[in-house]
């Protein structure tokens, strides 16, 4: 699952994964900048069965997508669950979220700051670093790199280890944001 706002940085990313065999789902501008880069990519929607609604508000807040994400792999009931509704296993997550300290830094009316308040990509990123037995999150192109030096190393292939990284990672970009976003109510 790609569900970037910036999206410099992870052109090698995505080719690297393709190449490695690796089925790309994602929702509207990334999967349009995948496709664009000449890589097949699944749209949510295929999955989900739903439309993106209220003006892109609502795209990946789907349980076809977070029990892929959140399914316990280790887990007979889990696994019965996803077979039943036909969830599929969701086992990357890379995720840059809407750009709100920069909107509220650029002087933008009130309206404006609320719309980059991300909500979609907040809940993929704590939904991955949970499940992060199963899961890698990389929640921000902060991680790109690093992402990208595991796949040059090891292929799509992650350890217990890199994944746990990933995760203390991803608490802090949510903390961070959640921070932010905490602070600029108490200012307006």
């Amino acid at each position: 699952m790609v569900s970037v706002f910036h999206k410099d940085g992870l052109d090698e990313i995505l080719h690297n994964l393709h190449e490695q065999g690796v089925e790309l789902l994602s929702t509207g501008g990334t999967q349009a900048f995948i496709e664009g880069l000449g890589i097949p990519c699944v749209k949510v929607e295929k999955v989900t069965g739903y439309p993106s609604i209220l003006g892109g508000r609502v795209k990946t807040l789907h349980p076809k997508v977070f029990g892929g994400i959140l399914g316990r792999r280790s887990l007979e009931d889990d696994q019965n669950e996803m077979q039943k509704y036909e969830i599929p296993e969701i086992d990357l997550v890379i995720v840059d979220l809407y750009p709100f300290e920069q909107t509220v830094a650029s002087g933008a009316q009130e309206a404006d700051i609320i719309e980059k308040i991300d909500i979609g990509g907040i809940s993929l990123i704590r939904a991955a670093a949970k499940n992060f037995q199963d899961v890698v999150i990389v929640p921000s192109k902060a991680q790109y790199s690093h992402l990208s030096d595991i796949l040059k190393e090891q292929g799509a292939e992650t350890t217990l280890e890199q994944r746990r990284w990933f995760a203390s990672e991803a608490f802090g970009v949510s903390s961070h944001y959640d921070t932010a976003i905490h602070t600029w109510f108490k200012k307006s």
